[in-house]
C-alpha cells in the first residue's frame, strides 16, 4: 500500500487539548550530567533532548537486496544454493487518530517516530515529520515479520522488504551471518558503524539504569525501574524492560553500534506522555553506545525532562508494587494509567480522565463540546507539576498525592469523582482562583474526604520513605487531613482508612458514622478526634 495524502486528524483536538491545560490547572491539587559507561563519544552526532535533527538518507543494509550481495561478496558458492527470503518488513503507519494508533500497539507493533534509515545529526527525545502538521499524529514506523497482515483502514507505506539474521546465529548453513551482516553494512557505506574487528562478534546488550535521590539510602544509586529500553541499529530493533534494580538486556545480538533511549511505557502497565506533543508514552535519548550495552545513571543534574520523568516513574512503580495486601493493602491505580508532566506548572491533579471521569454530561462535556469522546482517548488521569519541583523528595510527594487519589477513584467511582472535580473547577473559575473554595456547595464534602485521603497519603509515603517526622501537608485547609493522621498515630492502618471510602462518604458525619460502624472497638477514639477536628 504506496503512500498517498492522508486523511487528517481533526485540528481542533490539540487546540482543545492545549485549552484543557488550563482546566487541569484549575482542577489541580496541589557539564554533562550523565555517566555512560562502556561508551566512547567520539561520534559527530550530538545528543540533545529536543526533536531529532535528520540527516541524509542512508542505505538500510537489511534490505533483501544488500544481504543477498553482501552473501554473493563473502561467499559466492554458498550465495548461489542459499535464497534469501525476506524475515521482515520495514513499514511506515499514519495513524488519524489514536484509535488508529492503538490498533497498530495491540497489533504488538514497536512503534517509532523517526525513520531508522536516516542519518541523525542530533539526537533527541521526540521526532514530528515536518510534511505532517503539527496537531496531527506523525508517521509511525515499524519492523514487523514479513508474513504479518497489516491492518486494514490505517494509511501505511511499505519501505523496504528486509532479512534480519536470526538472533542466536552466528553460523546457520555453513554461512557466517555475522561477516554476512558486516559486509552488509560495509557495502552500503555504513562501515564506519561496525565496531572494531578485535569486538566484531554479535552480543547481546545489557546493562543497568540507575537514578540518585539526594536524601534516600545515602545518596547511592538505585534501578530506573521497569521503563522500557530501546536500542536499534537501522530496522534492527531490540527492547527490554528494566527490572526493580534497572538491569536490562536485550535478545538480539548487535556487532555495530547502537542508539539506546528510555522509553517510559512502565511494565506494570502506566505510561507518562506528555512531550511538547501528545504522545502515549515520553522518549529519552541515552545517546549512541556499543553493542555491549550502556550503564547510565541520571541525578537532579541530568537534563530536566528526564530527570523529572525518571522520578515520577519509579514513584508511581514503587506506589503501585506496595499497593498489594502484605503492605499499604489498597487497590492500584487503574491500569493503563496515563500521565503527563508540566515543567511549567506547580500544580497537580488526578482528573481521571482516560478513565471516563469528566466526559459524560457535567462541566467538560459543555465545554468540549462535540470533542470530548475524541479528547478522552488522548487525556491524562494524573498530571504532575514540576515546577520548583528542583529535587527527588519534592516530585515524589506530589506524584503520592494523586495516586492516592487514583486508588480513591477506584474504590469511589466516576460519579463521585465528577461531582468532585467539578466542585473544584467551579470554585477556582468563581471563587477568585481559591483552589478548594470555602467548603460549601455541591460536591464540597467529595472535595473534603478526597483531599483528607491525598494529603495525609502525602505525608504518610514522604515519612515511610524518607524517615522523620510525618510532614504536615494539608493542614492549612478547611478540610481536616488531621482526623486521618490523627487515627493513623493510634493504631489504625492506611487500609483501615481507606476501607470506609466508599461512594457515599462525601461528608465528615458520614465518614465518623462509617468508622464507628466498621471498628465499634475503637469508637471513643473516632469520636474523640472527629470532636477535635470538626468545629
Amino acid at each position: 500500500m504506496k503512500h498517498h495524502q492522508p486523511f487528517r486528524l481533526r485540528r481542533p483536538v490539540l487546540l482543545a487539548a492545549s485549552v484543557l491545560s488550563a482546566v487541569i490547572g484549575m482542577a489541580s491539587c496541589s557539564k554533562d550530567p550523565f555517566s555512560m559507561e562502556n561508551s566512547d563519544q567520539s561520534d559527530a552526532e550530538t545528543v540533545g533532548h529536543d526533536m531529532i535533527e535528520l540527516g541524509i538518507k542512508l542505505e538500510n543494509p537489511y534490505a533483501v537486496r544488500n544481504i543477498t550481495k553482501a552473501l554473493e561478496n563473502v561467499s559466492p558458492t554458498k550465495a548461489e544454493r542459499t535464497d534469501i527470503t525476506p524475515t521482515d518488513m520495514y513499514v511506515r503507519f499514519l495513524p488519524d487518530s489514536e484509535e488508529e494508533y492503538n490498533r497498530l500497539v495491540e497489533c504488538g507493533f514497536n512503534l517509532m517516530e523517526m525513520p531508522l534509515d536516516y542519518q541523525i545529526i542530533k539526537d533527541g527525545d521526540y521526532y514530528h515529520d515536518p510534511a505532517v502538521d503539527e496537531d496531527k499524529i506523525t508517521w509511525q514506523y515499524a519492523v514487523i515479520p514479513h508474513d504479518t497482515p497489516l491492518p486494514e483502514g490505517i494509511l501505511c507505506e511499505i519501505l523496504d522488504d528486509c532479512y534480519i539474521p536470526a538472533n542466536d546465529s552466528t553460523k546457520s548453513g555453513d554461512i557466517d551471518w555475522d561477516e554476512v551482516e558486516r559486509e552488509a553494512y560495509r557495502i552500503t557505506g555504513n562501515g564506519d558503524m561496525i565496531l572494531p574487528e578485535t569486538k566484531a562478534s554479535a552480543t547481546a546488550p545489557k546493562g543497568r539504569i540507575t537514578i540518585v535521590d539526594d536524601k534516600y539510602a545515602g545518596g547511592r544509586e538505585f534501578g530506573l525501574a521497569g521503563v522500557k529500553i530501546v536500542c536499534n541499529s537501522f530496522v534492527k530493533i531490540a527492547t527490554a524492560y528494566t527490572d526493580r534494580d534497572g538491569y536490562y538486556e536485550m535478545s538480539k545480538k548487535y556487532s555495530t553500534r547502537l542508539h539506546y533511549r528510555i522509553l517510559f511505557k512502565n511494565s506494570l502497565d502506566f505510561a507518562i506522555g506528555f512531550n511538547k506533543i501528545i504522545i502515549p508514552a515520553s522518549m529519552s535519548t541515552l545517546g549512541k553506545g556499543p553493542s555491549e550495552g550502556i550503564d547510565y545513571t541520571i541525578t537532579d543534574k541530568s537534563d530536566r525532562k528526564m530527570f523529572c520523568r525518571s522520578v515520577v516513574n519509579n514513584t508511581v512503580y514503587d506506589y503501585i508494587s506496595r499497593c498489594n495486601e502484605d503492605d499499604l493493602d489498597i487497590p492500584r491505580p487503574p491500569q493503563k494509567l496515563r500521565i503527563w508532566i508540566f515543567q511549567e506548572m506547580d500544580a497537580s491533579s488526578a482528573p481521571m480522565l482516560r478513565h471516563g471521569a469528566l466526559l459524560g454530561d457535567g462541566i467538560f462535556k459543555k465545554f468540549l463540546g462535540d470533542y470530548s469522546p475524541v479528547l478522552g482517548l488522548f487525556m491524562p488521569d494524573i498530571t504532575i507539576g514540576v515546577k520548583g519541583a528542583e529535587d527527588y523528595s519534592t516530585i515524589y510527594s506530589r506524584t503520592c498525592h494523586e495516586l492516592a487519589h487514583a486508588s480513591h477513584f477506584v474504590k469511589a467511582g466516576k460519579d463521585y469523582w465528577n461531582r468532585y472535580i467539578e466542585y473544584v473547577i467551579t470554585s477556582f473559575v468563581t471563587g477568585g482562583g481559591v483552589v478548594y473554595g470555602d467548603g460549601t456547595g455541591n460536591g464540597s464534602g467529595e472535595c473534603c474526604i478526597g483531599e483528607m485521603w491525598g494529603y495525609f497519603m502525602q505525608s504518610a509515603m514522604t515519612a515511610d520513605r524518607y524517615g522523620g517526622e510525618m510532614p504536615s501537608d494539608g493542614l492549612a485547609f478547611w478540610f481536616r487531613p488531621h482526623i486521618f493522621r490523627y487515627l493513623y498515630e493510634r493504631g489504625f492502618s492506611r487500609a483501615d482508612i481507606f476501607s470506609v471510602l466508599g461512594k457515599d462518604v462525601n461528608s465528615l458525619s458520614v465518614l465518623k458514622a462509617e468508622l464507628i460502624e466498621n471498628f465499634p472497638e475503637q469508637s471513643d477514639i473516632i469520636t474523640q478526634v472527629f470532636t477535635r477536628y470538626s468545629d
